[in-house]
């Protein structure tokens, strides 16, 4: 009992100091610094024109119409997970279909076949994989340089463009590689598309 009581107010002391240090020192230094210098980032990187808030840059969004560029396939799943109220709430995860399963090469072959209609003037062009594939996530929001050069026919006619005028879009939303030397060059879909609607300068 004496130990206990010895011991007892120590640890109560050792709790609170490292309680108050690890929960509001430095929780608040480290939401601070986000703040600070990495405002939009910590924040969701959210794109926001003139208040209005239209996505986050790292999430991928659906577009189908002639007059957007399209992205990779999206797992989207609307019948899984409703909240309290009844309202379906949106899921996507990665595909667990094996490339090697006929159901896969369906689904391939199925995106072939509508980029092909709706991209006439490509012809026999290949295709990158990146626009007939899904991401790990599902919700990728960024598509190749390759990728977003094979729709820029579509796109100029669909928006009375010229070709150089989509491309100098893609080029303004494209991304480099990390530190010049790491990964691949990407272009952000949602970007170049509220570019072309005018909503991002």
């Amino acid at each position: 009992m004496k130990i206990l009581k010895n011991v007892l107010p120590k640890a109560a002391i050792i709790f609170l100091i490292f309680t108050v240090l690890c929960g509001v020192v430095y929780t608040g230094a480290v939401t601070g610094i986000a703040q600070l210098f990495f405002h939009d980032n910590a924040n969701g990187s959210i794109i926001e024109v003139d208040g209005k808030k239209y996505g986050c840059e790292l999430l991928g969004q659906q577009y189908t119409d002639e007059a957007h560029m399209w992205g990779r396939i999206m797992n989207i799943d609307v019948s899984t997970y409703k909240d309290k109220n009844g309202k379906t709430l949106m899921y996507a995860a990665p595909s667990n279909l094996s490339p090697a399963s006929e159901e896969y090469k369906e689904l391939v072959a199925k995106r072939i076949e509508i980029l092909r209609a709706a991209n006439p003037d490509m012809e026999e062009t290949a295709i990158p994989v990146d626009l007939v594939t899904s991401s790990g996530s599902g919700l990728d929001p960024h598509i190749s340089p390759a990728a977003a050069e094979y729709q820029v026919a579509r796109i100029a006619k669909a928006n009375q463009m010229t070709e150089d005028d989509v491309r100098t879009i893609i080029k303004k939303c494209t991304d480099g590689r990390f530190l010049g030397l790491l990964g691949e060059e990407t272009v952000n879909v949602l970007e170049v598309n509220l570019m072309l609607d005018g909503i991002l300068k």
